[in-house]
C-alpha cells in the first residue's frame, strides 16, 4: 500500500530536526504524538511512497542519538480526506524483514518442502497437470532465491549465506526424496508431463527471467507473492522432481536434461532479481556500506551472466 506511517520514538531534543525532515516531500502530515518518560516522545508521519525511504535513512541517522530509538513503519490502508498517493513501494528496509524470514531454514521450510515434492512427484507420475499446479501453491522456493538476489544487492553476506543454505537445503531435500522414490519405482512411466521436464529449450529461459522479474516487482510494490511464487516453484520444483526421478530410475541422459532446466531456472531468477533490484535503487544507506557492496553487485552479475551462458551453450549442443 501506498501510505504508511512513519512512527519514531526519539528524544524531545530531536523535535525539531525530526520537524524539519517532516518538511520533506512526500510527508502528507505530522504531529507529536504522545511525551514518554526518560525525556522522549512519540512523533508521527503520515507518508507515500514517493520520497519514503529517503525519509526513513534520514530519519535512522538519529539512532545515535539514543538507545531508546525507535522506528516503526506502519501500512495506512486509508486516510480521510482522501490523497492522491504514488504508486506503492516498500522500503529497504520493510524488504529486509521479508527477505530475512523467506530465507530461514526451520521445520515449517522443510515440511512444505516435504509436501510440495510429494504431491508434485504425484502429479507427475500420473501426467496430471492440475496435481502438479496444486505442489506449486504450497513450494516455499520463492523467498530463498528472491533473498540471495536481495542479499547480493546489499552486499549482505550472512543473509546471502543463509538464503543459499535454506534453498540449497530445499532443492537438495526435494531431489534425495525424488531419488528414493524413483530408485524403488524402477521404470519410467508414460507421462508428457514427466518427460517434458527432461528436455529444454530457451523457452524454458524466458519463463525463469520472467519469475525473478515478477517476483521482486510483486516484492517491492508490496503486493501479494502468491502467484509470483507458483511461477517460481513452477520453474525450480518440477525439475528437481524430475532430476531427482531420472536419477533413482538409472536414466543418466534424461536426469541431464532435467538438471540443465534445474540450473537455468535457479541462475535466470537469481540473476534477474539482482538486476531488478539494481534496477529499483536498492543499495546499502551508508556511502561506505555502498563501497562495500559494490564488489557483491559486480560478481553477482559477473558469476550468474556467466553460468547462464555455459548453460545455454550446454543447451545448444545436447549430449547425444
Amino acid at each position: 500500500m501506498a501510505l504508511k506511517l512513519l512512527q519514531v520514538t526519539a528524544p524531545v531534543a530531536a523535535e525539531q530536526s525530526i520537524r524539519k525532515i517532516a518538511k520533506s516531500d512526500g510527508v502528507l502530515s505530522f504531529h507529536k504524538d504522545c511525551d514518554l518518560d526518560n525525556d522522549h516522545a512519540v512523533f508521527c508521519l503520515l507518508t507515500d511512497s514517493s520520497h519514503r525511504q529517503k525519509l526513513v535513512d534520514e530519519l535512522q541517522e538519529m539512532e545515535k542519538l539514543s538507545n531508546r530509538f525507535r522506528l516503526n513503519i506502519i501500512p495506512v490502508d486509508a486516510t480521510l480526506p482522501s490523497v492522491g498517493s504514488a504508486q506503492a513501494t516498500d522500503t529497504r528496509e520493510e524488504l529486509m524483514a521479508k527477505m530475512a524470514s523467506g530465507a530461514q531454514l526451520d521445520f515449517n521450510y522443510l515440511l512444505l518442502t516435504f509436501l510440495s515434492t510429494l504431491v508434485a512427484l504425484i502429479g507427475l507420475l500420473q501426467d496430471n497437470i492440475a496435481v502438479v499446479i496444486g505442489a506449486m501453491v504450497i513450494a516455499p522456493f520463492l523467498g530463498p532465491n528472491l533473498a540471495f538476489a536481495f542479499g547480493t544487492s546489499l552486499g549482505n553476506r550472512e543473509l546471502m549465506i543463509n538464503a543459499f543454505k535454506t534453498g540449497s537445503s530445499g532443492v537438495g531435500f526435494a531431489t534425495l526424496i525424488c531419488i528414493a522414490v524413483g530408485y524403488f519405482w524402477g521404470n519410467v512411466p508414460v507421462s508428457e508431463e514427466l518427460m517434458s521436464r527432461t528436455n529444454i529449450g530457451l523457452d524454458g529461459v524466458a519463463l525463469a527471467v520472467a519469475s525473478g522479474v515478477a517476483g521482486v516487482l510483486s516484492l517491492t510494490s508490496g503486493l501479494s507473492m502468491t502467484l509470483v511464487g507458483v511461477m517460481v516453484a513452477v520453474a525450480i520444483l518440477p525439475p528437481a522432481v524430475t532430476f531427482g526421478f531420472m536419477m533413482g530410475a538409472a536414466q543418466p541422459t534424461l536426469a541431464y536434461g532435467a538438471f540443465l532446466l534445474l540450473s537455468v531456472n535457479i541462475v535466470c531468477v537469481n540473476l534477474s532479481g539482482l538486476l531488478v533490484f539494481l534496477a529499483k535503487g536498492i543499495a546499502p544507506r551508508r556511502w561506505f556500506e555502498r563501497r562495500m557492496a559494490k564488489p557483491y553487485v559486480i560478481g553477482g552479475i559477473l558469476v550468474w551472466s556467466a553460468a547462464l551462458l555455459v548453460l545455454i551453450f550446454a543447451i545448444r549442443n545436447p549430449v547425444v
